[in-house]
């Protein structure tokens, strides 16, 4: 049974595990480091830790930005600046001393859901991810399709009007900086949610057009693509309300576009907080033939 270290690298923490015998151990987080030198000393810290208690025979990632799986390079641009444009894989392989597999943070949660989650019994799948902005990963013959240019699923970069993309218009943040403009008032995108349920018509209007935005590109993403299920992950996934809002709106999109004859299957992410290490377990054991 193949035992990794596992890495997360997110903007705000890294989070740390262990994979054997099918399972993730000992996850903990630490705060992300705010320059490479300190960001190269803490992976190697914590990677030594883990093989004083285990056998690892490697190290799975998941980060940030568009990782070039030929290459090694992070490419793109992430809230992490300076794991950007150079041969990153290359290095950490002699930091540790391990083989070492990097693949994009939503693509990991993807293939985390493919595996044995929401996606498991599906050839194509198109994934939306809903945080801070709106990133995506879509599936092929249950591969990740990368792109020409590693853009291959980035649906946040989708015009959603003239001049707002869906990240623009369809993350719960950005729900929450448009609340503030309205009414002075701060709240996060959780908040307006409930504000909502107390009858806030500002907070009903702004997510009226949030719902709105998510469903037609559900629906473009469905008549351009045609995968078998579209699947939502990010913290708003655990809104029990959204799934049942996005169908709602794509409803009255197919009564109103009379040859729409498809209803896309909409579905949560299973995991949650373990996607991108799950993944990027299935992304080592994958491109490491199971090494």
């Amino acid at each position: 049974m193949t035992k990794l270290a596992v890495v997360d690298i997110g903007g705000t923490t890294i989070k740390f595990a262990t994979w054997d015998e099918s399972r993730l151990l000992d996850i903990h987080r630490i705060q992300t480091p705010s320059d490479l030198t300190s960001f190269y000393d803490l992976l190697a810290t914590e990677i030594e830790k883990i093989k004083e208690k285990i056998d690892i025979v490697g190290v799975a990632i998941s980060s940030p930005g568009a990782v070039n799986k030929v290459s090694g390079v992070i490419e793109g641009a992430s809230a992490i600046p300076y794991i950007h444009n150079f041969d990153m894989q290359s290095k950490l392989k002699k930091i540790f001393d391990l083989p070492v597999t990097l693949e994009n943070d939503a693509n990991c949660a993807a293939l985390a859901e493919l595996a044995v989650g929401a996606g498991e019994k599906n050839q194509s799948l198109a994934f939306l991810v809903i945080g801070s902005g709106v990133g995506g990963t879509v599936v092929i013959d249950r591969k990740i399709w990368h792109g020409a240019h590693l853009f291959g699923g980035e649906f946040g970069y989708m015009l959603a009007d003239d001049e707002h993309t869906l990240s623009n218009l369809s993350s719960p943040v950005e729900l929450g900086k448009w609340y503030q403009q309205k009414t002075g008032r701060k709240a996060s995108g959780k908040k307006v949610f409930e504000l909502a349920k107390q009858d806030d018509l500002i907070a009903k209007e702004g997510i009226e057009r949030m719902i709105s935005v998510l469903a037609t590109a559900v629906y473009n993403i469905q008549y351009s693509f045609d995968p078998e299920k579209i699947i939502i992950g990010g913290s708003i996934s655990e809104n029990p309300e959204l799934l049942n809002m996005i169908d709602e709106k794509i409803a009255i999109i197919r009564r109103k576009v009379g040859i729409a004859s498809i209803k896309p299957i909409v579905e949560a992410c299973q995991y949650k907080g373990e996607a991108n290490l799950r993944g990027a377990v299935e992304d080592y054991i994958t491109t490491q033939g199971g090494k």
